[in-house]
């Protein structure tokens, strides 16, 4: 019998992945005080199933921080519980990129860690998000710190790469700060940096550079074109132009991937009652433009609608998100014909009750093979 398209190998970036099955990054807030743990260990060796493993999103610097016990990746402490995370998971067999995140205007200046981090909240623009945990008063990102590095993605790069990660993935999507950038509702630049769809790009290809020169091939991107959450999104005309052109420039620097975010039910967003998000099929407007690096699609994505996007080559791989939290063994029972009929605890998916953050988290049993 012919493997099935999702379970075949794939070349992405270096390195051959054993399945086309990815876990995307999952927020799950587990790291206190911003250090990974044994827990965190446990929970992702036992999804090492996955051809691909994206960590949850990894705050590049202190002042990144939007929630309390998302984890960072900016001292020493923090290489090295990744560093055991990650030979955990090779361990296991598996292969994982770190995606490395900066909030921007979503981080609120009242943080406990934003307050630790002693420089303002960073955006584009001075423009709050409706609907978030922002504030109205904002402090708009200088000139002089603007590069990439100087945010510190080539240092988190750098800190990856020590920890021992497969590649990085540039978090793209979400409204956080390289989706500020390339929206125009949220960059009201007239610098390099804003106003025409090239400038807007300039932050989003810039940082990717700077991770390319630490990870060389090993990078990836994951986007959301049709905007929604944080208050970020554009009139249709436009997100085709922006989007078209930034997978356009970015597909050019020989990526290992770009991750498409699809619309779907969940990617609606109203803030003061109007609809957010910019629904158009995201797949048929810019896969075509994906040409040296590998296309993967998430959102929604079913085992069974993945063989037939690989078949049609509308996706090399998909990445499918929620279903991995019940399921740590989600690609045995794609193998074995397995349902996936564990019924996640919906309160457990950010924290664990009282001092237990094995709740909801760790605790999910797999099925009986």
């Amino acid at each position: 019998m012919a493997t099935r398209p999702i379970l075949r190998t794939v070349h992405v970036g270096t390195h051959m992945l054993k399945n086309r099955v990815g876990m995307p990054a999952l927020t799950r807030n587990r790291a206190p005080s911003t250090y990974p743990t044994d827990l965190m260990k446990e929970y992702y060796v036992q999804r090492a199933n996955a051809g691909l493993i994206v960590s949850e999103a990894i705050l590049i610097t202190r002042q990144g921080t939007e929630w309390p016990n998302a984890p960072g990746i900016w001292d020493e402490k923090h290489i090295a519980g990744w560093k055991d995370i990650v030979t955990g998971v090779h361990e296991a067999g598996g292969k994982i990129f770190a995606q490395l995140w900066h909030v921007g205007r979503a981080a609120h200046p009242d943080a406990p860690e934003q307050k630790l981090a002693g420089v303002p909240v960073y955006a584009p623009t001075a423009i709050a998000a409706r609907g978030g945990s922002s504030l109205e008063s904002r402090d708009t990102l200088q000139y002089a710190l603007i590069s990439s590095s100087s945010m510190g993605y080539k240092q988190a790069a750098l800190n990856a790469k020590q920890a021992g990660f497969d590649g990085v993935e540039l978090h793209g999507a979400g409204g956080y700060l390289v989706n500020q950038f390339l929206d125009s509702s949220s960059n009201k630049r007239t610098d390099q940096w804003g106003g025409n769809i090239e400038n807007r790009c300039r932050f989003g290809l810039e940082a990717l550079k700077v991770l390319i020169e630490v990870f060389g091939r090993d990078v990836g991107v994951k986007l959301v074109p049709t905007g929604g959450y944080n208050d970020v999104g554009m009139p249709l005309e436009e997100t085709l132009e922006t989007y078209s052109y930034f997978i356009s420039e970015a597909d050019k620097l020989n990526l290992a991937y770009i991750c498409l975010m699809r619309y779907g039910p969940k990617m609606q967003f109203e803030y003061e009652g109007v609809p957010r998000a910019t629904k158009h099929d995201v797949v048929a407007s810019y896969r075509h433009l994906i040409k040296n690096a590998k296309a993967f699609v998430n959102v929604d994505v079913t085992p069974e609608e993945g063989d037939q996007l690989i078949s049609e080559g509308k996706a090399d791989a998909i990445f499918v998100g929620f279903n991995w939290i019940p399921h740590p063994d989600l690609v045995k029972r794609i193998e074995h014909g397995k349902p996936f009929d564990n019924t996640p605890d919906l309160d457990l998916l950010y924290a664990g009750r009282g001092e237990d953050w094995s709740k909801g988290y760790t605790d999910y049993p797999p099925a009986s093979y």
